[in-house]
């Protein structure tokens, strides 16, 4: 059989039934970037302006130079599942965020304003429930102090007192400044509403979070991630999902252009502009790195912070050089993470200062400890 070669440019990447109807036909696929092709137009026409016939010879040409990615189909890697587990946390997470601003931001503070400063953690559903019963100083108030306590105290589902809990936010009822509307009015209604949907985004995190840990718990590569500071259960989902099989990367530059961490710069004969990211990647990925870093520098001692302590110690209340510093540690903990996977190891804290004789020092030893 002849073999066939046919491309699928960036626009069309994410139908991927078409690319796996393509491949089951024995098509061969290539990747055409949306930049490269826009490059080359410009490059061959000196001209921005494009059309379905100029885009199809711009393609061909990259095609017969050599100037294509390999496509990886994530269904055919094994990593379908994994995409669409991440990318169904992402929405959910991204849903919670917005009723939780509508609930911080128009609900509380004009119905029951008192009630906001018990919203300590997004993640407190117990208040949320507690809220349901009671949206208003109005439903709270119908109870006596007594019969509300005992009435609130029964949707708690751990053995923690809240008593003195209840009574605060009792006496935080009596006076109220919120606009005095009745338990059964339209507007409690639609705050119960609101209510009841963040309750259920709250749920499905934490049914995904499950179901990530019950998919990957015995996976090495997953558990090798979260020997990294900064790296648990979903950013680690987050990373496998994203990158796929890290191991098709030749070198660790190439994964980092793969995730956007590569530096670009604007040059024109003698003047040279500054460096930045070029953050032609993937956006996801840099986001989970991004939080791993914040959540290493967050600890107490490991590499990560030690390096963005170095970053920021010429100015530390710089805010230009701290972002800086975030995004070099964030660089450094995908350039770990590739490293780890391709070795097959798992990450030694503080493994730079070891004592030449082979023998573990004090600072790694505690460290260690500390964190098994």
């Amino acid at each position: 059989m002849v073999t066939k070669s046919r491309f699928l440019s960036q626009a069309i990447i994410d139908h991927r039934g078409l690319a796996w109807f393509l491949q089951k036909h024995g098509f061969r696929l290539y990747l055409v970037s949306s930049v490269a092709t826009a490059r080359t137009r410009e490059a061959l026409y000196n001209s921005w302006d494009k059309n379905d016939p100029r885009d199809a010879q711009v393609i061909l040409h990259l095609l017969k130079t050599g100037g294509t990615q390999t496509f990886h189909d994530p269904y055919v890697s094994g990593y379908n599942d994994l995409l669409e587990l991440a990318g169904t946390y992402y929405q959910a997470g991204r849903r919670k965020v917005a009723l939780y601003g509508a609930l911080t931001t128009h609900y509380l503070p004009i119905y029951f304003p008192e009630a906001e400063p018990y919203m300590c953690t997004s993640r407190s559903t117990w208040l949320i429930r507690l809220l349901l019963m009671t949206p208003c100083p109005a439903a709270v108030l119908k109870y006596s102090k007594p019969e509300f306590i005992k009435a609130a105290s029964e949707i708690q589902h751990r053995k923690f007192d809240r008593i003195r809990w209840l009574s605060d936010f009792y006496e935080a009822a009596k006076t109220s400044i919120g606009v005095p509307v009745l338990e059964d009015s339209t507007s409690i209604t639609m705050f119960r509403l609101v209510l009841s949907e963040y309750l259920h985004a709250c749920e499905v995190r934490e049914q995904l979070e499950h179901q990530a840990l019950d998919r990957l718990g015995g996976n090495q590569d997953f558990q090798r991630l979260q020997t990294i500071p900064g790296i648990g259960p979903i950013l680690g989902l987050i990373i496998m999902a994203e990158s796929g099989d890290l191991r098709r990367f030749g070198h660790y530059r190439q994964y980092l252009k793969y995730c956007g961490f590569d530096l670009c710069t604007d040059q024109s004969g003698r003047s040279r502009g500054a460096s930045r990211l070029s953050k032609r990647g993937n956006g996801r990925l840099r986001y989970a790195y991004w939080l791993a870093a914040v959540n290493a520098i967050r600890r107490r001692e490991n590499s990560f912070r030690a390096k963005f302590e170095r970053y920021v110690s010429a100015d530390p209340r710089n805010a230009d050089l701290k972002r800086k510093a975030y995004t070099a540690v964030a660089a450094k903990v995908a350039r770990v993470a590739y490293g780890l996977l391709k070795a097959g190891v798992d990450y030694r804290h503080f493994h730079e200062l070891a004592i030449p004789s082979g023998r573990t020092s004090l600072t790694t030893a505690l460290e260690a400890h500390a964190t098994s």
